[in-house]
């Protein structure tokens, strides 16, 4: 039995109960605890606390906590337990609820080398199937040595996960067996994703050596998505218990197709089915503005918006109702921006990026007849890495105007009294994907001279040079989603 002082490395149980010793420290804690000479306890502290040094904290319990030297072996951390190790932030939210701070980062995707068949076999399989999680709590107001350690366990994906990821592995590294390792999108997936790794530009792009010797792609690495791991923090390691309604009334129900292949089953034979008969089918008594999405969860098999696949794998239900010219008038919304967030973000750090690259949607389609709306059917859809870049241009572009100072001015209306504000951001029409703009008509403004307009704080957002504005969301826009339905879905 290999035994260091502290712990037995060949022994799951026992790196889990020192790793607990973390819990309640901060990382200027395990700095302190190591005694280091002065000099080089400054230098520990500017290396590990360097924002811009990925996974610097994890590295530093690897280094200090644990006494290993940190790498980037394919085996698990501690290969004799076969545990991996895994520090990651979570945050509070203003409503309390916990949230990941971000995706895991598994282990690269290698282009190099023919690809691993069997999922099990995989060098990603040995690095996921059991970890040690470290989640610390990111408070943004604290200096980074600051930060809390709250929660250490072991995590191993439970069954009806893993036959999930296992679909997610296969169909990511068919995309690579086929020299298409250029189209790989994060959103692709369920839970296990493909990020991508270094800045975005083109010295990041690699040779897809074994199967497209003469194309490059991004670099990337699999993942756990952030929805994935904010579920197993609330899940597994807070226990904190939420009632969700599952899809999968046992893993069997994957066995012969994929997860996806069963929604849209689930919801294509009910094509041709007007709102009235589907109310009628479900009980459905009173029509209201989210009848068509109550209607599509009931063709799922769940009665409520709480499913626990979709909560995992950052998947919203979007129901499109069409006119008779096959037109949609509602864009799709996100949630609303923090102005000093977003002027401080880089585009692959940022929230939206983060959000808008590894969801997915499923579309179900209803077009107008008569009185009544038919099912057209329903798509899975998720944004391409071309278009991505087209939204990041418009992101841009709206950072830029926060950088630089929204500008606000009164606009009066006829009668002279009454006014609008106007601001400087983008139109909808400058950008094909995104634009910018309220969620609500309630408005709240603090102007530079100091004028209130408006009665609710909670409407409005500061930017960064102290004024107050409504608070504002990205969407995306209407014409864009009309533009990627399947044809068949329209007509």
């Amino acid at each position: 039995m290999n035994v260091t002082e502290k712990y037995d490395v060949t022994n799951p149980l026992s790196i889990q109960k020192y790793g607990q010793k973390l819990i309640g420290k901060t990382f200027m804690d395990v700095i302190n605890d190591s005694k280091l000479d002065e000099g080089i306890k400054v230098d520990t502290i500017a290396q590990y606390g360097n924002p811009k040094r990925k996974g610097g904290l994890g590295n530093l319990l690897e280094e200090l906590h644990f006494g290993y030297k940190a790498n980037s072996d394919q085996e698990p951390d501690f290969p004799e337990a076969g545990v991996e190790l895994k520090v990651t932030p979570y945050e509070i939210r203003k409503n309390g609820s916990y949230s990941a701070g971000e995706r895991l980062v598994i282990t690269m995707i290698s282009y190099q080398q023919a690809v691993e068949e069997d999922f099990y076999a995989s060098h990603a399989y040995k690095k996921l199937q059991l970890t040690l999680l470290i989640y610390y709590l990111r408070n943004r107001a604290l200096p980074r040595m600051e930060y809390p350690i709250d929660f250490v366990t072991l995590f191993s994906p439970p069954e009806e996960d893993l036959k999930i990821i296992q679909q997610d592995y296969n169909k990511i590294m068919a995309k690579v067996k086929s020299g298409k390792a250029h189209e790989l999108s994060e959103g692709d997936t369920m839970y296990l994703g493909a990020c991508t790794k270094g800045s975005n530009s083109i010295k990041s792009n690699v040779p897809q050596g074994f199967y497209a010797p003469e194309a490059k792609a991004r670099k990337r690495a699999f993942c756990f998505k952030q929805s994935y791991m904010t579920y197993i923090l609330n899940k597994y390691i807070r226990e904190d218990v939420k009632t969700y309604e599952s899809i999968l009334n046992s893993v069997h129900d994957i066995e012969n197709l994929t997860f996806e292949e069963l929604i849209i089953e689930k919801i294509n034979k009910h094509q041709g089915k007007t709102d009235q008969q589907l109310m009628i089918e479900y009980d459905i008594q009173t029509r209201s503005k989210s009848l068509w999405s109550s209607l599509s969860y009931r063709m799922l098999g769940v009665k409520s918006s709480r499913v626990e696949e979709f909560e995992k794998a950052n998947i919203e239900v979007k129901t499109i109702c069409l006119n008779e010219n096959g037109k949609m008038k509602e864009s799709i919304s996100f949630p609303s921006i923090t102005f000093k967030e977003l002027a401080q973000e880089e585009w692959e750090d940022s929230k939206f990026y983060n959000d808008l690259s590894s969801k997915r949607y499923l579309f179900v389609i209803f077009k107008k007849q008569g009185t009544h709306y038919k099912l057209k059917g329903c798509q899975l859809w998720n944004i391409t890495n071309e278009d991505l870049e087209e939204a990041r241009n418009g992101w841009e572009n709206i950072q830029k105007v926060v950088q630089n100072g929204v500008k606000l001015e009164k606009n009066f209306l006829k009668n002279g009294i009454d006014f609008t504000i106007k601001n400087n951001f983008p139109k909808k029409e400058a950008n094909r994907i995104i634009h910018i703009r309220p969620h609500t008509s309630k408005r709240y403004y603090i102007l530079g001279d100091g004028e209130k307009i408006g009665d609710n704080p909670s409407y409005g957002d500061t930017l960064p040079d102290g004024r107050v504005m409504t608070k504002q969301c990205f969407w995306l826009n209407n014409s864009y989603i009309l533009s990627q339905l399947d044809e068949n879905l329209k007509r």
